[in-house]
């Protein structure tokens, strides 16, 4: 059965963000996640994972300067020194909480520009190494140009051949479900032929990206797949509830610890 880790920047905003973390457990999550850790101590973090006896599934390295708009730095000219403290003050927050795997957002920037596509596999190569040295995951996302225009890594097929050509065991996929059929759709193959590369999959409806429980996907049957396939990792609900968190959870229900 997948482990669902809820995502606690989407999800749950009812609560102030240090106590969505003891709602998310009582409603039977076993998990969460979240963009970024940032703006709370890392203890503080650990000590609301452990009492609620939640694992930390996720989450991003700093990103640049999010609230002027930014959207990582990996793939920007001129920000590998920054990217290199980046990943220190990730692996700070990874020792507190546990997490196994974080994400690598890679910015702003056109995706054929030879100068972004070097500071890009730079900084990839430099993350995945950094972060490898405390058996943590790098995880690469693809990101449609709908909801994010402009992002860098916007194709699974060039992620794809990204994570062949460098050959680094702890460089994984990030397969969001939303985001693959929103690029591309044909979830299903995709997921079969892509899970020895997947360290992490998200879900949400597609196009509202609110509950799976509707719409384009028939999230029941690509749950069913994901057991069949053998996936052992964690499905972040990176969804936007419809309205109250605990409302939209009829889909959860079959899933949630007791």
């Amino acid at each position: 059965m997948p482990i669902f880790a809820a995502n606690l920047t989407t999800m749950f905003n009812e609560w102030s963000f240090l106590d969505r973390f003891d709602a998310a457990a009582d409603a039977g999550f076993a998990a969460v996640e979240y963009l970024f850790p940032y703006e709370a101590a890392p203890d503080v973090l650990g000590e609301r994972l452990a009492r609620n006896d939640l694992k930390q599934a996720l989450f991003n390295l700093p990103p640049g300067d999010w609230a002027a708009g930014e959207r990582g730095i990996a793939a920007l000219p001129g920000r590998f020194d920054e990217l290199k403290s980046s990943a220190e003050r990730a692996l700070d927050y990874a020792a507190a909480t546990g997490v196994k795997r974080l994400h690598l957002m890679a910015g702003l920037a056109d995706s054929d520009d030879e100068e972004a596509t070097s500071c890009y596999r730079r900084s990839v190569v430099y993350a995945a190494e950094r972060l490898a040295e405390s058996g943590i995951d790098l995880l690469i996302e693809p990101i449609n140009g709908r909801n994010m225009p402009g992002y860098f890594l916007n194709d699974f097929g060039a992620a794809e051949r990204l994570i062949a050509e460098l050959g680094m065991p702890n460089l994984k996929l990030q397969f969001d479900i939303y985001h693959r059929q929103i690029l591309h759709g044909d979830v299903v193959m995709a997921l079969r032929r892509l899970l020895p590369i997947v360290g992490h999959i998200q879900i949400a409806s597609v196009p509202s990206r609110h509950e799976p429980d509707g719409e384009e996907l028939n999230y029941s049957y690509l749950f069913e797949e994901i057991d069949r396939l053998g996936y052992d990792g964690f499905v972040g609900c990176e969804y936007i509830p419809r309205g109250r968190t605990l409302d939209g959870l009829d889909w959860f229900k079959p899933y949630a610890r007791s």
